[in-house]
This record gives structure tokens, C-alpha cells and sequence, in this order.
């Protein structure tokens, strides 16, 4: 801490007198279509970015002076334009190159550019500065990954993308639970926190999925109340002003079958009013008898541009979710972990599913006030409604044989948020001033009934794990009383939050931007109540500091200071006041830019204190109600992350993390927990890699191989750690691979998982049962895809 301090001492008496602008614009082609993945740059300079896929590009901190900015594809005539840089000022440049979209479109994808890096984060995430500047961890995981690795929902093998990410056990398909820095981190969309209860959201189909972006550590630009590990924001589909389409089909292993439709274009002449429609169908089975996992997405978006510095964008996102009964993904058993077949089930046939109605509406107002700012308002309307039902052993025995009981699952969650929020920059001096400041707020409920169970076996009838019965259970199916609204059957199963929240930020650029400090801090007042219990309340000031230093151009160290805080409500044995938990994380690390920008590189340490959080007082009785702080937690590790074009037609993602999270500290007479115990929830080792390479020319041209791996080493996902050390979690190791064939109409994919047909599982020892459960991955399986652009 004394350390990044100095740092920033040292930055804020830098004092130059030299002036910089920037540079803004759009490249399209001959056939005025936006022009996505061109290299722009500056001839002479190190300066140089590509286009995004709306055809945008920015260049930013640029000395005073005349230049020559040139637009180049591989293989296409260069384009260049002479331009002046005014101190101060943001021009804009837009080029028009010689050849048409679908020209570009034929070079760009055998060339394979840039498919797997994104250089800039969505409006969404509120950043204006590039990834290579900004103080901290962000990885984005590109649409054109999602296609390649043949990724259908949230938590279908997307974590190999990033470093340190781990997606814990729930419900198989029906939430994604992703940790990473020692916690489950938060789940956002197009910039609203969409965690609806400990388990939500229902995981996105990818169908309507334009990147994924993942920041680690708190993100006060986003969020300051919720777990210090960081969150990721799933981008949606917009329309993009090009009149375009794409259909696919897929099939694969367990009767998958899916097909999708992706419909862009404009609704008026003038290209004023846009659209976007999405649309999945999807069946699904799965390696373990009787579930099922149907799955359906609509996903229409109009925009509107009312004038040149105003655009209005109204979304729509369905999803409809039939599943089996969703606890029969779980296996149970006293004698540990794999000592039931990877495709051991024990759902009975005809059993009752479950069906989920998951909507969300968005209302998106842009306006540039002019070249330099920017104000975005947007609000957001959000309703799940579940019908279904949890089979979960109310007994299990000491020979393995069980009571399974089935017990309603009917919920209803309802979320209603806003945000407003300005970009800005501005100079005093030689200082360049980058502003961000918003207001944040939020109302959400949800209600939840279990209160109805029905036992399917008897005690002289127990079901036999090792001569499993899947026909009719020995007392029937269950028949659950819906008469009664959820609202009066849902008690004790309330969950409800209301915050709002103030943030203000300012990146302040010294020497030509080569030095960034960032000085910003949130205020949060926040409400929160569990399963109708107490409601807990913080009124909490979070700070954020960070410091990013330009090596040379393509090359920032940094340094960073933020925190996020949980509420919590008791009573302290000595009085005083009652503090939120608090997470502080303080990171350091190093950013590249390799060749031109054609892939980069992260290299992040970081640590995470966690203070203030309560336990029983050990010097009061138990009765007292009583607490003392417990001490302290800490989460410290390494992040690498690769990503890019590293060879042409040669596409690499790679990424490896070491992480660990114990106690460092108890309060005097605490027993229940001792100094050097693990906090469960991650994997000390994670490595992952992903491979592509695409012939270049020849009667193989557009074909191409992949091949993936994952591995995590000494898990400690549980959350009751085994009595038993030979008993643990093992290491993890998938492999998957594939072939594919492409070009500029038409894609076929062919991927297999799970190619050493390993024994895939994650899970925990459960205490309240004596034994041990985990839910099995599929053995060896395969999927194929079409694709067609029209």
C-alpha cells in the first residue's frame, strides 16, 4: 500500500509542458458498410489500432503536428489522408476505402485478424481508455471465440478463456457461478448487476451474445457492494448498420439438437432506424438418464439515431428454459468422490421438470454533447418466473442407499435498475483530465417457495445407488399445491436489495499521456434482506487509485487500489459500531502489445484483505446474540494472460493463474477457525490454452485445426472440505479439439470434448449428510455446426 502511495506521490509532481490530441473516426467501404478489423495508423509513429466491428477506431495522446494516417488491409490498396493534430482537441478522421464490404469481408477472414483480441471495452463498462492503459485485469472474451469453440450457454467451457476462472457445481446448465480470485464474482449485463439471488442469473444462451468482458478485483467505475473478486459483463447483440444475416445448425452427442438466426440491417432508407434480431431453439439431452435441457432465446433490438449526437436503442431479451428436475444432476455417496459411473442417475422417469421464464427489457439514450463528452442514461426492467421442482436425499447411509425426496422449486424474481453516467475529457494545463461519473440504482425481490417435499423412498425401500431403480418411486410422484399465490407460499424464502450509489473518477494524463493516475471513489447506501430475516445496511465510502505508466508504446505497468464491502448486521460484545465486511484488493502488473498489436500479453499479482466480518463471541454465552470481528482473510495470486494473432492464420489463447486464499488472522478464543485454514472456492493451479490455425492459400485454404486443454490443480471448490485426506478433489485435465472449414458465406465446425474421455466432476463433502456429492461432466462427445452468412 505505503508503496503505490510513493508511486503516486511521484506521479502527481510530474510536471511537462507538452500538449497532445486525440484522434476519433470511422473506415467503411466502397459500399458505405462499416469496415471492421482495418489497421489504422500513423505513419512514422508507433501509434496504430484496428477498427472495431462498427468500423470505429480511436488514437489517443498524440503530440501536436502534422501526420499522415494511413488505412491498410493486407492485400487491399492502402489508403492514406493527411491530417493535423490540434493541442488539446479530438479530430475525426473517416476514410472510405477502394473495395466493397464483402471484398474486405473475403480478406479478413482468411487472413483470420484479430478474431480472439478486442483492444477497447464496451460503452457498457463505462471505460473510454484503451485496455493497454487501464489499471487493471480485463479480458474479454470475443464473439468469434464463442463460435470457434462451439460455446452454447454461459457455462459451457467459457472459463478456459481467462486466467484463474472456475465455474463451481449448480444445477448443471441452470446457472453459471463463476469464481475467480477466491469468490464467486458478479454477474452484469449491458452494464446492470443482474445477480438476482445467490444462484442467478438463468445463464445466457449465446445466441444474442456479442463478447463477454471480465474485469478482476472490485470495478468501482461499476459497482463497490458484493464480493472483492471482480465480475463479468455479458455484451448483447446490437445492430451494426450493415445489412446482413447469419443462420446455423447444430448437432451433437446426447440428441443435441439447435439452430440459431441472426437477422441485421436497417429499417429505413436513410439508416436512422436500425435492427437486430436474434433467435435460438434449442434440445438438449445429457450423458445421465431421464433430463433434458430445452432451451429457447428471442432477442429483438431497434436503435434509432434522432439526430447526429443522439441514438436511442430499446432490447428485448427472452429466454425460455424446460429442464428435468434440476437437483438430478447431483450424485451422492459416503465413500467419496467417483465411486459411482460418470453416468450414474437417480431421477426417476415421468418425473415432474422444470420451466423458466426469464425477461429483460432495456432502454439505452446516448448523446454526445459534443467531441469530448458523452452522457448515457439507461434503465432496465427484469422478470424471472420458475415453475418447477429440486430432488435432493433427505437420508443418506452408511451403505450408500438413500431417501430421495423431491421438493418444490417455484420462484419469482423482479428487478428494476437505472444508471446515468457522463465521459468526458478536458485539459488544465499540461494535465489531460478523463472524466467518468454516474449515479447507479436498483430494486430487486425475490421469492422462492421450498416449502413442500414429497419422499420418494421408504427406510424399507431405499434407493440403491449401486442396483439403481429409475420407474415409478415406491410412494409416487410428487403432487405440489399451487393453489395458493407464490407470494404467500414463498416465506422465509425472500430475498430482497435496494441501493444507490454515486461515483466520480478522473484519470489525469501527465508527460503526453504517457503517465495515468486515476483518482475516484463511490458512495453506496445499500439495503439488503435474506430469506426475510433482518434487513442489513451500509451508508459506505469506497476509493479507487491506480496508477498506469506508458514504457514505451505498446507497453504499461500499473498499480491499483480498490474495495468492495458486503453489509452485515449483530451486535458487538464491546460496543461500537457495526462495520461492513470490507475486500480491499491492491494489484500491480504488466501489459504488451506484441507485433503491431496482433496479441497481447497481462502478467497481474495481486492480494485481497478481508476485513471486519463476524462470528459468535467466544466469551459469551451462546444465547447472547452476541459477536467479535473474526479477524482476517486474504486472497493473493498471479495472473497470465495471452491473447491474439500471434503467426498469420495462427490464433493462440493461453492463460495460467496460481492462486490462494486462507486465514492470516483470528480474534483471541475463536475456535471454530484457526490461522492458516483454507476459504474454499478456487483452484490453486488453473492453466488453459486454446490453438487455432487456418491454411492460408492453396486447395486447403480456409480449413483449420483446433485443440484446447484445461487443467486445474489442487481444486479447493468445496465448501466442507473432506474428513477424510485421501478423499479430496483430484486435478482436472480436459482436452478438446476440432477441425473446421471456412469462407466468407459459409462455416462448418466439427469440435470434440473431452478427448482422453477423462472422469470430469466437481463438488464438496456435505457435512448435514455425511457424504460426499459431485456432478459429472459428459464423457467423450462431439458436436457439428453449420453456419451460413447471407
Amino acid at each position: 500500500m505505503k508503496l503505490i502511495f510513493t508511486v503516486l506521490g511521484l506521479v502527481i509532481s510530474v510536471a511537462s509542458m507538452a500538449q497532445s490530441g486525440n484522434i476519433r473516426g470511422t473506415v467503411k467501404t466502397s459500399d458505405n458498410q462499416a469496415a471492421e478489423f482495418v489497421n489504422v495508423h500513423l505513419k512514422g509513429t508507433s501509434k496504430g489500432t484496428y477498427t472495431d466491428k462498427y468500423g470505429s477506431y480511436q488514437l489517443k495522446n498524440i503530440n501536436a503536428g502534422s501526420y499522415q494516417i494511413s488505412v491498410q488491409v493486407m492485400g487491399l490498396k492502402t489508403e492514406d489522408k493527411n491530417i493535423e493534430v490540434k493541442a488539446g482537441e479530438t479530430i475525426t478522421v473517416d476514410m472510405v476505402l477502394t473495395e466493397s464490404a464483402e471484398k474486405l469481408q473475403d480478406v479478413v477472414v482468411t487472413a483470420n485478424v484479430n478474431k480472439y483480441k478486442n483492444n477497447n471495452t464496451s460503452s457498457s463498462l463505462r471505460l473510454t481508455t484503451p485496455l493497454l492503459e487501464v489499471p487493471q485485469n480485463i479480458q474479454i472474451v470475443t464473439g468469434d471465440v464463442l463460435k470457434d469453440q462451439q460455446i452454447i450457454s454461459m457455462s459451457d467451457g467459457l472459463t478456459r478463456n481467462v486466467s484463474g476462472l472456475t465455474r463451481l457445481e449448480h444445477w448443471g446448465d441452470m446457472y453459471t457461478n463463476i469464481t475467480a480470485r477466491g469468490s464467486q464474482i458478479q454477474a452484469f449485463r449491458n452494464g446492470f448487476n443482474v445477480v438476482n439471488s445467490y444462484w442467478g442469473p438463468l445463464t445466457e444462451d449465446m445466441c444474442f451474445v456479442d463478447n463477454i468482458e471480465f474485469v478482476k478485483g472490485p470495478a468501482g467505475f461499476m459497482l463497490s457492494n458484493g464480493e472483492p473478486s471482480g465480475l463479468y459483463n455479458v455484451v448483447t447483440k446490437k445492430p451494426t448498420g450493415k445489412t446482413k444475416g447469419e443462420a446455423s445448425f447444430t448437432v451433437g452427442s446426447y440428441d443435441l439438437y439447435r439452430s440459431t438466426i441472426d437477422l441485421d440491417g436497417k429499417l429505413s432508407k436513410d439508416g436512422k432506424l436500425l435492427y437486430r434480431l436474434n433467435a435460438a431453439a434449442q434440445n438438449k439431452k445429457t450423458h445421465r438418464a431421464n433430463e433434458y435441457n430445452d432451451r429457447y432465446a428471442l432477442a429483438p433490438v431497434l436503435s434509432y439515431q434522432l439526430d447526429e449526437q443522439t441514438k436511442l436503442t430499446l432490447e428485448y431479451n427472452y429466454q425460455q428454459a424446460k429442464m428435468s428436475n434440476v437437483g438430478s444432476y447431483y450424485v451422492f455417496s459416503p465413500d467419496g468422490f467417483k465411486t459411482l459411473p460418470v453416468d450414474f442417475a437417480s431421477l426417476p422417469s415421468g418425473s415432474p421438470g422444470t420451466q423458466i421464464d426469464d425477461h429483460s427489457l432495456y432502454l439505452n439514450l446516448q448523446h454526445n454533447i459534443n467531441r469530448g463528452w458523452k452522457v448515457t442514461g439507461q434503465v432496465a426492467r427484469f422478470v424471472y418466473n420458475q415453475e418447477g421442482s429440486s430432488m435432493w436425499p433427505s437420508v443418506v447411509n452408511a451403505d450408500g442407499t438413500m431417501i430421495r425426496s423431491i421438493s418444490i422449486w417455484d420462484a419469482k424474481s423482479t428487478m428494476t435498475m437505472a444508471q446515468a453516467f457522463v465521459n468526458g475529457e478536458m485539459e488544465t494545463g499540461s494535465i489531460r483530465h478523463s472524466i467518468l461519473g454516474g449515479l447507479d440504482m436498483a430494486n430487486k425481490a425475490y421469492m422462492a417457495d421450498w416449502n413442500q417435499t414429497h419422499v420418494l423412498d421408504s427406510a424399507n425401500a431405499p434407493f440403491d445407488p449401486k442396483n439403481p431403480s429409475l420407474g415409478t418411486p415406491v410412494t409416487g410422484y410428487p403432487t405440489f399445491d399451487r393453489t395458493t399465490p407464490l407470494e404467500e407460499r414463498a416465506t422465509g424464502g425472500v430475498i430482497n436489495q435496494a441501493y444507490t450509489s454515486l461515483y466520480l473518477q478522473d484519470e489525469l494524463g501527465f508527460m503526453q499521456g504517457k503517465v495515468r493516475l486515476t483518482l475516484a471513489g463511490r458512495y453506496t447506501d445499500v439495503r439488503q434482506a435474506n430469506y426475510g430475516g433482518k434487513p442489513n445496511e451500509a451508508k459506505h465510502f469506497t476509493p479507487r487509485a491506480g496508477v498506469s505508466v506508458s514504457v514505451d508504446k505498446t507497453t504499461a505497468v500499473y498499480g491499483l487500489y480498490d474495495q468492495a464491502f458486503v453489509p452485515q448486521s449483530g451486535v458487538l460484545a464491546g460496543g461500537g459500531k457495526v462495520q461492513p465486511i470490507t475486500g480491499n484488493n491492491m494489484e500491480a502488473g504488466v501489459k504488451k502489445e506484441w507485433f503491431g498489436g496482433r496479441w497481447n500479453t497481462s502478467l497481474t499479482v495481486y492480494s485481497i484483505l478481508k476485513n471486519n466480518e463476524l462470528t459468535a463471541d467466544p466469551n459469551s454465552a451462546p444465547t447472547s446474540g452476541l459477536s467479535i470481528e473474526l479477524g482476517q482473510k486474504r486472497a493473493q495470486g498471479v495472473e497470465f494472460d495471452l491473447r491474439g494473432n500471434i503467426a498469420r492464420g495462427l490464433s493462440l489463447i493461453a492463460n495460467y493463474a496460481y492462486t490462494d486464499s486462507r486465514v492470516i488472522k483470528v480474534a483471541d478464543g475463536v475456535t471454530t477457525i484457526k490461522v492458516g485454514d483454507i476459504v474454499p472456492g478456487f483452484a490453486k493451479h488453473t492453466a488453459n490454452v486454446w490453438l487455432t490455425y487456418k491454411v492460408q492459400r492453396g486447395v486447403l485454404k480456409g480449413a483449420g485445426v483446433s485443440l484446447g486443454a484445461t487443467w486445474l490443480g489442487d481444486r479447493a471448490t468445496y465448501w466442507d472440505a473432506s474428513p477424510d485426506p485421501n478423499k479430496e478433489l483430484d486435478d482436472y485435465l480436459k482436452v478438446d479439439g476440432g477441425v473446421y472449414w471456412e469462407n466468407n458465406k459459409l462455416k462448418i465446425t466439427a469440435n470434440v470434448f473431452n478427448l482422453l474421455d477423462e472422469y470430469l466432476y466437481s463438488g464438496s463433502y456435505y457435512k448435514w449428510l455425511s457424504a460426499y456429492n459431485w456432478q459429472t461432466e459428459a464423457p467423450r462427445n462431439l458436436r457439428f455446426s453449420i453456419a451460413y452468412k447471407f
